[in-house]
């Protein structure tokens, strides 16, 4: 998800939830990023990697609630 730079800073400068939630985004992303560059997953860590994906795509939908898809 690309988001534009200019309304992430404004929209991160008015709300501290957001900032929060856009910061898990970002450390959910990155863990799925390290599972998805494994070469071999284990079954917990192919469950970790589909349980951190529909966590980070319920916080992608709680981003329409700042005005941002």
């Amino acid at each position: 998800m690309e988001i534009d730079p200019a309304l992430l800073a404004k929209v991160q400068g008015e709300s501290e939830e957001f900032k929060k939630l856009y910061q898990e985004h970002l450390e959910l992303k990155h863990r799925v990023e390290e599972l998805n560059n494994m070469q071999f997953l284990s079954p917990e860590q192919e469950l970790e990697k589909k349980t951190v994906q529909k966590q980070k795509l319920k916080g992608n939908t709680s981003f329409k609630t700042y005005g941002i898809s």
